[in-house]
């Protein structure tokens, strides 16, 4: 795995009613690296990450983009090495061979591209994606072709989840998401996407990347991993605001309540209307703004 900070020096200035102090220190910073998606030895896209996890980010996206539904639709992957460097290690392989030459991770290897070999059941899907292009880490949807291609047909179905969810639970979610954010103590700079029981409020996967849309795909990449879809029974909590791309990461993997403690987007909000997810703003302290699918949140 990759580096997830780096220390950097910066000069420090504080402003005081009489003077002004300066100084120069070190400085630790979250890390905004490339990674390169590959199936079968072909570039599909590039995002922009916090290193770690990349195998659930990777999973999470693809579930996202409606080529996998389960575990099982991934066969084997590897890290590639960087320009350079010899072969690969793998992270994974299931019952057949891994789609590169194995050996040890080479010192050079950057971990900043990975290769997924797909099921035959997944393979149409991919031919069909045309999404080749470069992300930033503050985008999830950049570059597709039209809004019809964005919004994916679920193989969940959210509205016939009969969950509840009480309010105060829900109101304590944002503390107990800002309370496991180890990395953004040492940086203030990653965002945060936690998985919860609706019923009992456990704690199911916390993670956090520099992009709001990665850390929801590590989320969901773990539990498709785990063989969890569709996530039925759950809420999930993000850190920052709700905006389309997020709302349709949940849809997908079939998460029926989504609470964010900043606000939703016009497209977000129309979007969990169609599909019948409860999503939930401005969660913070005692209030909360409920925007579709109320009967859900009991009070």
């Amino acid at each position: 795995m990759g580096r997830v900070t780096t220390r950097t020096p910066v000069t420090r200035i504080v402003l005081g009613s009489d003077d002004v102090a300066v100084r120069r220190r070190a400085d630790t910073v979250a890390v905004e690296e490339p990674l390169e998606l590959r199936i079968g030895g072909e570039p599909l896209t590039v995002t922009m990450r916090t290193p770690g996890h990349d195998l659930e980010l990777a999973a999470g996206f693809l579930v996202s983009e409606g080529v996998i539904g389960a575990g099982a639709d991934i066969r084997a992957a590897i890290h590639c090495g960087g320009p350079g460097t010899a072969p690969s290690t793998p992270i994974l392989g299931i019952g057949a061979p891994p789609v590169a030459t194995l050996a040890p991770a080479p010192a050079g290897n950057t971990y900043n591209v990975l290769d997924i070999a797909l099921a035959p059941q997944s393979q149409d899907a991919v031919a069909g994606l045309a999404r080749a292009f470069t992300t930033t880490s503050a985008c999830g949807v950049c570059g597709a072709a039209s809004i019809d291609a964005i919004e994916k047909q679920s193989r969940h179905d959210v509205s016939v989840d009969a969950v509840t969810v009480e309010a105060a639970l829900l109101s304590e979610l944002p503390d107990r998401l800002r309370a496991g954010q180890a990395v953004f103590d040492k940086t203030g700079g990653l965002h945060a996407a936690a998985l919860f029981d609706a019923a009992t409020g456990e704690l199911l996967v916390l993670r956090e990347d520099i992009g709001r849309h990665n850390a929801v795909d590590k989320v969901i990449g773990w539990a498709v991993l785990d063989e969890r879809l569709p996530l039925t029974g759950t809420v999930l909590q993000v850190s920052g605001r709700a905006s389309f791309e997020l709302v349709q990461k949940a849809v997908m993997a079939g998460i029926p309540i989504l609470s964010a403690v900043s606000a939703p987007s016009s497209l977000a909000v129309e979007l969990a209307a169609r599909a019948e997810l409860t999503l939930v703003g401005f969660v913070r302290g005692a209030s909360m703004n409920v925007y579709a699918r109320p009967d859900r949140v009991k009070v």
